[in-house]
């Protein structure tokens, strides 16, 4: 395999960590990252950030809030 460099594991970081490069792409970044601390870095926050969000993301709001925005969105609907 060769390196495929910071700037290009860098701009495909995001398809890579959701597993939505091919096999030899996933290959030459997961490579890179082993030998590139700077952008080994930068997947750890990056990939920390997506675990973070989905975690908030599958907590439901309070039902006051939910009340709240679909009232709201009702209103919205009734005026167009």
């Amino acid at each position: 395999m060769t390196d495929c460099g910071c700037e290009k594991a860098r701009r495909d970081l995001e398809e890579y960590l959701r597993n939505e490069v091919c096999k030899t792409q996933h290959t030459d970044i997961a490579e890179h990252l082993e030998n590139c601390a700077g952008c080994r870095d930068e997947a750890l926050v990056a990939r920390t950030l997506t675990e973070v969000v989905a975690r908030a993301c599958k907590e439901t709001a309070p039902e006051e809030l939910r009340d709240q925005v679909l009232a709201k969105l009702r209103a919205v609907q009734a005026t167009h």
